[in-house]
């Protein structure tokens, strides 16, 4: 079964960071399809970047994280519905950027993975089921 994954996620794995959660989601990962929006490359790599900067990661990691990370092979969904996008930021009080990930999950009737109690909230409001639940 497919699941959508956010960047919060992804990035927990590269930072070593000994999540339950992204763990647990990892696990999950090798033997299911990723799903992500296309705004999802970017944040990762954003994240990344600025990680470096702040010493906690080095290029050459963050180079063999993405080059391990492709392996996986995240199917990226290039084109959300508009409407409901703004809808579910409106709603819940979102970004856009995490908003977008909801949609896709509740697009696609999959589970959502996310390290964001806002988002993991807005899911179950949306009664989007989460991968692993968060507290809160």
């Amino acid at each position: 079964m497919a699941f959508v994954i956010d960047a919060s996620i992804v990035v927990a794995w590269a930072l070593a960071e000994n999540d339950a959660h992204a763990n647990a989601t990892l696990q999950r990962a090798r033997g299911e399809e990723m799903r992500v929006p296309v705004l999802w490359w970017f944040e990762v790599r954003n994240a990344l970047l600025f990680n470096e900067r702040r010493g906690r990661i080095s290029g050459a990691d963050t180079s063999l994280f993405l080059r391990n990370l492709s392996q996986f092979g995240a199917t990226i969904d290039a084109l959300p519905s508009e409407a409901d996008v703004l809808a579910l930021a409106r709603r819940h009080r979102l970004t856009v950027y995490d908003a977008t990930y909801l949609e896709l999950a509740q697009r696609e009737g999959i589970a959502l993975a996310t390290l964001d109690s806002d988002l993991a909230r807005a899911a179950r409001r949306e009664r989007v089921s989460l991968v692993v639940e968060l507290s809160g």
